[in-house]
């Protein structure tokens, strides 16, 4: 597997991409799905990573900057086909690589509570994310949780 930065110009990574937002959109309360579209990831605070195993997309997600010493896990999605071989766990390993590397010192997220988001959750708290609460522009509901990452 290779982690490249960017490929949002792909077609596959476009497809992914629209695809989690539609099923994240489906999981969640109207007004509480925070998934970024195609313009939302072309911010320069956001770096957008896509998982390959040849020609084929694994998975895709970004970091985003909040802070000089904060940043946000987004939009992560593994490829249907591409689940339960590690590629969650690789992708955000490397962004939090990233993050580290960029000198940030906190790694945060927000997902779902719906029974969709068990497994990305499960997957966060294995990489030694814990409970916090909001950041950002984000306010506490019992659609969302909140979780971070001391680096």
């Amino acid at each position: 597997m290779r982690i490249v930065e960017g490929g949002l110009e792909d077609a596959r990574v476009q497809a992914l991409i629209a695809l989690h937002q539609r099923l994240a959109r489906e999981a969640t309360a109207e007004g509480f799905a925070f998934a970024l579209d195609l313009s939302g990831l072309r911010v320069p605070e956001i770096r957008f990573f896509s998982a390959w195993e040849g020609e084929d997309l694994l998975g895709v997600g970004a970091l985003k900057r909040m802070a000089p010493d904060h940043g946000e896990v987004k939009s992560m999605h593994t490829a249907q086909a591409a689940r339960r071989r590690g590629v969650g766990a690789a992708l955000l390993r490397h962004i939090v690589d990233q993050a580290r590397l960029a000198g940030m010192t906190r790694v945060s997220l927000e997902t779902g509570t719906s029974a969709y988001f068990q497994a990305a959750v499960a997957l966060y708290l294995a990489q030694g994310f814990v409970p916090c609460g909001p950041f950002g522009d984000y306010a506490a509901s019992s659609e969302n949780r909140f979780l971070t990452l001391q680096l």
